[in-house]
């Protein structure tokens, strides 16, 4: 047994943080510094024409040092009117002045100031604009994938799952680390960032309404405390998880685990297949990854295929699922397809060709 005792296990679940909070993948945007010039570059330009504006019908201002408006006091007008400061020591007298200032300087007046005070009112709308993407995505989630460790086995999961066709969109990171939340990110996926094993943050993945469960954190006590409060979140999903030691796996089972990986003894099989042929290590490579070469495909049988043999079909068949069993192609037992059976088949990977991940859980034997 590798896994702590209930205490230690509690104690390790409550030395985390208990904040968490939900993260959507984001559009790239500028730089803030590229942000700032550019308004900068916007209020100067607005600066300059409205100095302009002025200056052309300098003789309509007066001014009350010596009479006259030449380019500099041009400028300064521009400037404190623009700043809404007025002295009051330049003035329009003329009627053309003052429609220009009616209809032209009032509304760059306006223009300067949305521009200055923009950077602000882009951070206080920024928590509304947010809270609101966050509601829509809660009610638009369903039948989702939800990933428990963004690892190289989380990412290489829904790698493989989103190959197969899922969209990006429907998949959710769950992991205790920013940084990692930040590359699930940036890869298209959401995230929450928290604790697994506590339920209020499964919630906030919405594992309750998730299709299939993928639990794939560093520690194999986690994957068990986390396949526990999952399965009794969510009934009806399908639960993949991954061990270390293969003596975890009934423990993993016992919690409502419909399949479990054990991630070192695979490595060693596949390392100990390539010893006796590397040809066969890279083949089985091939089938594991989806999309590119030849791939590992479920699917149902067709009318077109009931009371044929396996070796019958367009398809190389490997297994048939019939009812809890997983049969294979030349078990004694198949006979002939049914239509309610499904098959394994192994196909050559195009971009034409997408199969949909199957949602039912494999029963046990």
């Amino acid at each position: 047994m590798k896994l702590p005792g209930h205490d230690a296990i509690a104690r390790q679940a409550g030395e985390h943080l208990v904040t968490h909070r939900v993260v959507l993948p984001r559009k790239v945007v500028e730089r803030p510094i590229r942000q700032v010039l550019k308004r900068l570059i916007m209020a100067l330009v607005v600066l300059v024409a409205t100095a302009m504006v002025v200056y052309a019908d300098h003789d309509g201002y007066h001014d009350n040092a010596d009479g006259a408006v030449d380019l500099l006091d041009a400028f300064y007008y521009a400037t404190v009117t623009l700043s809404t400061t007025g002295y009051g020591d330049i003035t329009p007298v003329s009627d053309g002045a003052r429609l220009a200032n009616i209809f032209v300087i009032t509304p760059l007046r306006v223009l300067f100031l949305i521009i200055l005070v923009g950077t602000t009112l882009e951070v206080l709308t920024e928590r509304t604009r947010e809270e609101w993407r966050l509601n829509r995505w809660r009610s638009t989630l369903r039948d989702h994938t939800v990933v428990i460790g963004f690892g190289t086995k989380g990412r290489s999961a829904i790698r493989t799952v989103c190959a197969t066709g899922l969209k990006k969109e429907q998949v959710v990171v769950v992991d205790p680390s920013s940084k990692v939340i930040d590359a699930a990110n940036a890869e298209g996926y959401a995230g929450v960032i928290g604790d697994a094993t506590r339920s209020d943050v499964l919630k906030r993945a919405e594992v309750h309404r998730a299709r299939q469960i993928i639990v794939a954190p560093q520690r194999d006590d986690t994957s068990v405390l986390v396949t526990l409060t999952a399965r009794q979140l969510n009934r009806s999903a399908k639960i993949v998880a991954a061990v270390r030691e293969e003596e975890n796996v009934p423990l993993l089972k016992q919690s409502g685990a419909d399949a479990v990986i054990t991630s070192s003894g695979a490595a060693g099989r596949l390392l100990g297949l390539s010893v006796l042929s590397p040809a066969a290590g890279m083949v089985m490579e091939d089938l594991i990854q989806q999309g590119s070469g030849l791939d590992l495909v479920e699917r149902p049988v067709v009318r077109a295929e009931v009371g044929r043999k396996p070796r019958e079909t367009d398809d190389l068949v490997v297994s048939v699922i019939r009812g809890h069993r997983v049969l294979g192609y030349d078990d004694p037992s198949v006979g002939t397809l049914q239509l309610t059976d499904r098959l394994i088949t192994i196909v050559r990977a195009t971009p034409a060709i997408q199969v949909t991940p199957d949602t039912r859980p494999l029963p046990d034997e």
